[in-house]
């Protein structure tokens, strides 16, 4: 060890050694303010750490208060109780943390101040005055005269005991000084070792614990990305229903505002009435009146409980009250009482007044009402397309896509070879096939068969009723029509080459067809006939606005809509015939009633063929067309170079549709007026015929020679549904672009809605329909 004051020199007592001391001394005096200065901060470390930990928990509580109010938010709930639990278990780090550094800094220091300083202050001040009472023996031996004997002895007795006492109390003094010096040295860095230790400890324990909670954050950082990203998509959406909302003018009818109408929960309308009290002063105060469950009732605030005014409606009148000062007053008699009332404006008055008088009228027949509603559902409607398909679909509504498309005529055995419950199908033919033969459809390319597993893959709602509208008896019948002539017998299951053979020749060479069924072009005289036929109602369409046109549609000669229903029109012209049903499909052909728009068929050339029949919805004959080698995107030059496609969204139907297009029609090919498919069915309001082409890729920027879109006409005609989906996919369009997402269908959100509209253009096309019958009451 290496010592601070030397021992030798101490006995010399040397200047060196009183330098010495002079250093160690002033150097502990320091030392001291330093460690006292420490102590002191320590002590001020730990008191503000423990406010910290105070105001820590009581933010903690506040988390965990938090978590409790959004209990009815699961996320927001287990996210919030495991953080508070975390910051929980932070704050007992905290509190161990300081209670170390209370016991290694504040504790160990201040005991080395009070014990070790303490001594050696203690030593030096025995060194000092013994050092002092030496010099005094020093001077005073040094004083007394040679002559005196005895004070000499005397002096020289106190010197010797003096400077004994002296080295004695010098050694220790200097001992203590080295060990204090050795000692400091130990103390400082053991309690500042203690200190680090204990922040260790803290950290890694802050660490394990966040190691534990970083996979949760994580999931759910994940989940806030989703969740900021439907919070934009829902404040698009917001954005876009209030722009929408703006738009509308309501100055005409403000009324409607002012009442709501909820029919699925039973009411039948509800607003804001003046009510006069029943007592003297004849007080008028302002309620929220419902009509519900054949009662009408009234609330002050929206938690109390509903007052009835007249428990049954069926028993109570209601009349106009135009012998008081008030205005828009209406009067409900019962037979136990009245209620006097008074709307904002007379429009609601009038509003009032029928609705109490329709629930009174529907209170009585209820019960005949409800026993009717069930006839009509035991019966199917008769004039539909899917007249005789509408009780197949309901009882085929839990039965997969093989079970409905095996149940067509002709599909439980294989088209090309015969073998029996096939699985698989071509869906621009509209045929099923085993899986040898599926097979060999998908070596002849997209444009000859699209083949789709019946069991494996999943069926839009539009594919699937295509499928059942065509079948393998019918599209035999045309690409099989000669086989029996040309004396060639079908494969049989297993014929691998002959398979291969038959069925190239059959789709791709097409030499079974009959090719003299159409001849190459038409006689003059019917085209100027069907010319005219179809132009009446593309005239009278193309003159008007949008909002005109939906109620000049083709619904003025022929009212259709996406399910193909057709009704014959009263203005004395000849409508154009039903398309024929799912049944009559299997019938042969010369027991099948042509269309007298189609006059004679064997006149016809393909893509005029394929033309009318689109419009007819006339599936064989444009299967047939095709077979002849039609153009699918062949244009009418005498008709605004319209195409089958565009003739099949006038004709209503969404399953002609979906046929040119799985056929290779174009959806974008517009005609001379600049209008593509889409745009004619919005200007129809054909919705399901809308959400069909924007699946299939339209563009709905694409501008006609007026400049419009098919979105601004949607709005300018207040078509609501078409409006919805026109905005919703040009969001995805733009959410796809901004994300670099290009080529893919969009998020769940998009397809969950594109979904549902169309299964309803496919299953219930009526609920689509409300946008074309209210049109037509104006």
């Amino acid at each position: 060890m290496k010592m601070t004051v030397d021992f030798e020199e101490c006995l010399k007592d040397s200047p060196r050694f009183r330098a010495a001391l002079e250093e160690v001394e002033g150097d502990v005096a320091e030392l001291e303010l330093k460690l006292d200065k420490l102590v002191k901060l320590c002590i001020a470390m730990i008191d503000t750490g423990k406010a910290f930990c105070v105001a820590n928990k009581q933010f903690m509580n506040g988390i965990r208060d938090l978590a409790q109010y959004s209990s009815n938010d699961a996320v927001v709930e287990t996210s919030l109780t495991k953080f508070s639990d975390s910051l929980q278990e932070m704050i007992n780090f905290h509190t161990i943390l300081f209670d170390q550094t209370q016991r290694s800094i504040k504790a160990q220091l201040q005991n080395f101040v009070k014990e070790d300083l303490r001594k050696f202050k203690d030593a030096k001040k025995q060194f000092e005055k013994v050092s002092e009472e030496k010099e005094n023996a020093l001077v005073k031996n040094a004083q007394v005269q040679r002559n005196k004997q005895h004070e000499v002895e005397e002096a020289t007795n106190i010197l010797t005991a003096t400077r004994k006492c002296f080295r004695h109390i010098a050694l220790d003094y200097v001992l203590q000084i080295n060990v204090l010096q050795s000692k400091r040295r130990s103390e400082i860095l053991k309690s500042m070792l203690s200190f680090m230790y204990a922040h260790l400890a803290f950290f890694h324990q802050g660490y394990d614990l966040f190691s534990e909670l970083g996979p949760y954050m994580k999931d759910l950082g994940a989940q806030l990305d989703r969740l900021v990203v439907d919070a934009a998509k829902e404040k698009r959406e917001m954005e876009q229903k209030h722009s929408t909302i703006q738009q509308k003018d309501f100055s005409s009818d403000d009324s409607k505002l002012e009442y709501n109408v909820d029919a699925a929960n039973g009411i039948v309308m509800e607003g804001y009435l003046f009510k006069r009290a029943s007592n003297a002063f004849k007080t008028w105060n302002r309620r929220w009146f419902s009509i519900q469950n054949n009662q009408l009732v009234y609330q002050k605030k929206f938690k109390d409980n509903p007052t009835v005014v007249v428990e049954d409606l069926r028993l109570c009148t209601v009349k106009h009250c135009e012998d008081i000062e008030r205005r828009f007053c209406f009067e409900v008699v019962s037979p136990t009482k009245s209620c006097m009332l008074q709307a904002d404006s007379e429009k609601l008055r009038q509003a009032w007044i029928k609705a109490v008088q329709t629930s009174i009228a529907t209170a009585y027949r209820e019960k005949g009402d409800e026993s009717e509603k069930l006839d009509k559902k035991s019966s199917p409607s008769t004039g539909s397309l899917d007249s005789g398909n509408e009780s197949k679909d309901k009882l085929l509504k839990g039965e997969s896509a093989l079970q409905r498309v095996q149940c067509i005529p002709g599909n439980a055995s294989c088209c090309d070879c015969g073998l029996a419950d096939p699985r698989w199908a071509s869906i621009n033919l509209g045929i099923t096939l085993c899986i040898e033969c599926s097979g060999i459809h998908r070596s002849l390319g997209v444009h000859f068969s699209k083949v789709r597993s019946l069991t494996l893959d999943t069926w839009e709602p539009e594919l699937l009723k295509l499928m059942c509208e065509l079948g393998n008896d019918v599209m035999n019948r045309v690409y099989e029509a000669n086989v029996e002539k040309m004396g060639i017998k079908k494969p049989q299951p297993g014929q691998r080459q002959e398979k291969e053979a038959y069925i190239r020749a059959k789709y791709v060479e097409r030499k079974f067809v009959d090719k003299y069924s159409i001849s190459s072009s038409p006689p003059e005289q019917e085209k100027q006939i069907v010319s005219k036929s179809c132009e009446e109602n593309r005239l009278s369409i193309s003159k008007l606005g949008p909002s005109e046109q939906v109620r000049a549609s083709p619904q003025s000669s022929v009212k259709s809509n996406d399910s193909g229903i057709q009704q014959s029109s009263d203005d004395g012209r000849e409508s154009l015939p039903s398309t024929v049903s799912a049944n009559s499909l299997y019938e042969p052909e010369t027991e099948r009633q042509d269309s007298s728009v189609f006059l004679d068929s064997q006149h016809l050339n393909p893509g005029l063929q394929l033309y009318r029949a689109s419009y007819e919805k006339n599936l064989p004959k444009m299967a047939e067309a095709l077979a002849h080698g039609a153009d699918v995107n062949w244009a009418n030059s005498e008709e605004d170079k319209a195409t089958p496609l565009i003739q099949a969204v006038l004709g209503g139907s969404l399953v002609t549709c979906e046929f040119l297009l799985q056929n290779g029609a174009n959806v974008n090919q517009r005609d001379v007026q600049g209008r593509g498919p889409l745009h004619h069915a919005t200007v129809l309001g054909h919705t399901g015929q809308v959400c069909l082409f924007l699946k299939r890729g339209a563009n709905q920027h694409a501008t006609d020679e007026e400049g419009k879109d098919p979105l601004s006409i949607a709005v300018e005609a207040a078509n609501a549904d078409i409006v919805t989906l026109l905005r919703l996919a040009r969001m995805n369009e733009e959410m796809r672009e901004s994300e670099g997402l290009y080529g893919q269908p969009g998020d769940e959100t998009y397809q969950d809605i594109f979904r549902d509209f169309s299964q309803m253009a496919s299953n219930n096309p009526e609920k689509l329909n409300r946008f074309q019958q209210d049109s037509q009451k104006f």
